[in-house]
């Protein structure tokens, strides 16, 4: 068998999907891309067709390898995230060649469903908690939400003196009235939803060691499953400063790219759940890596997944076959993409039996949401200097 061509195309709202052709007919999905760059990422996967075209699609791990050493410039969001695709995509052809799911090719099994969580977002703390409960309502058991912190921001434009509401960045020294105002926003949530459902939230780097450090003692109170990126990834020390001040689990590894991204982050027990995200970091096999080696450090996984029916498709696989899977994350179940979307029962999708991936995109269906120019928001402090978003 041999590869044959390789094919992106943009699909609303962010996303880039990849469809990988053999000379057997069978084709490979894959999602790579970098959220806002979806462009620059499709380059990439172009860039890397020589490695690919003409070869065998089942030697993965040597595709991998040739994709990533010989770029000689390694990793980043760009490259890793590139590979990754592609790597999905070969995953889902060799699981359709030999008529298995993708986890059976990973050890199998460990678990016979997989859990996900939900975004509860919302302006304000009524908001947040009117979208918690309809989610708890239909059956989730894990949430997550973000900082929300918001400010009164003179309306530009307008003939009369008016305000409005608006996000903003986090200072790196911020006022006590922005602690106070994620602990309404986040003790507005536990209260609706109860202490049997299980409540995360985003800090998205937003905050200085210093004022993450002030929140999450503010936060304890809530016995959350997690705080994600209380701050930057750049700088691990920090990161395990933060950690160790608290008694709530630190999450972070959506921006760590491959094994070598998380290496730091485990050996100096910077955070006790790893979020690989597998359009980014590397693929399913370079994922299980990371998996394993957290394992060895007692650490959860919860796969970053903010992305679309590919990835979550990638994910479930191996989520499926890791012992230290916490909660997957998601955003679609794949209606108005997938000919079959996964199903949902109670806060859990079962395990696909169907080979590979296990999905099937629906061409029509994507064809008409082909194309998107997507950017990343952008926050600005009071005094019109960048803020972290």
């Amino acid at each position: 068998m041999k590869i044959t061509k390789l094919e992106t195309v943009l699909v609303k709202p962010r996303w880039c999907f990849l469809k990988v052709y053999t000379d057997e007919g069978i084709v490979g999905y894959g999602e790579p891309v970098v959220e806002g760059k979806a462009r620059t990422v499709a380059q990439a996967v172009r860039e890397l067709e020589h490695h690919l075209v003409g070869r065998d699609p089942r030697r993965i791990q040597h595709h991998w390898q040739s994709m990533y050493r010989h770029s000689f410039y390694r990793g980043g969001p760009i490259l890793t995230s590139a590979i990754s695709g592609i790597e999905q995509a070969l995953w889902d052809i060799l699981g359709k060649w030999l008529g298995v799911p993708v986890y059976q090719l990973l050890g199998g099994a460990c678990r016979d469903r997989i859990r996900l969580y939900a975004h509860c977002g919302g302006d304000t703390p009524q908001e947040c908690t009117r979208n918690a409960r309809e989610l708890v309502g239909k059956g989730f058991t894990a949430l997550k939400m973000g900082l929300g912190v918001m400010a009164r921001r003179e309306k530009k434009g307008s003939l009369l003196p008016s305000a409005l509401w608006s996000a903003v960045p986090v200072r790196i020294v911020d006022r006590p009235s922005v602690v106070d105002q994620v602990v309404e926003r986040v003790g507005a949530v536990r209260d609706a939803v109860g202490r049997e459902v299980d409540l995360a939230l985003d800090f998205h780097g937003q905050t200085s060691p210093a004022m993450a450090i002030r929140l999450a003692k503010a936060l304890e109170q809530f016995d959350l499953m997690f705080i994600e990126e209380p701050c930057l990834p750049e700088n691990v020390d920090v990161l395990a400063t933060v950690a160790r001040s608290t008694s709530i689990p630190v999450a972070t590894g959506e921006r760590l790219f491959t094994k070598w991204g998380f290496r730091e982050v485990l050996e100096k027990q910077a955070a006790s759940v790893l979020q690989p995200d597998l359009c980014h970091a590397g693929g399913i096999f370079e994922c299980r890596m990371i998996a394993a080696m957290a394992e060895g450090y007692y650490a959860a996984v919860a796969p970053h997944n903010p992305l679309g029916p590919i990835s979550l498709a990638a994910c479930i696989q191996l989520d499926a076959c890791i012992p230290n899977f916490l909660v997957q994350e998601f955003t679609t179940l794949g209606e108005g993409y997938l000919k079959e979307p996964f199903r949902m029962v109670s806060g859990y999708v079962e395990l696909p039996e169907r080979p590979g991936l296990g999905v099937e995109l629906d061409d029509e269906a994507v064809g008409e949401k082909i194309g998107h120019d997507w950017k990343s928001p952008m926050l600005f402090h009071e005094d019109g200097s960048v803020g972290d978003w």
